[in-house]
């Protein structure tokens, strides 16, 4: 339990504590940027899908292109 561990000096600590302060703010904003995006694309798939229901576009023959 007496085993010695080495410690960087103070100033590099801080120096990398600022570093993983901006990766983490730089990860955040890929997130929102990400949850931004899946909005966008639930929003077009629901109204891709409503206008194929109602008729506005037609969406026959589609299937057998698919398969």
């Amino acid at each position: 339990m007496e085993l010695p561990v080495p410690l960087p000096p103070p100033q590099e600590c801080q120096e990398i504590l600022e570093w993983f302060g901006q990766e983490q703010q730089r990860m955040n904003a890929l997130i929102d940027q990400v949850k931004a995006s899946l909005e966008l694309l639930q929003e077009r798939r629901s109204a891709l899908i409503s206008a194929a229901v109602t008729g506005q576009i037609d969406v026959r023959g589609l299937a057998e292109a698919v398969a």
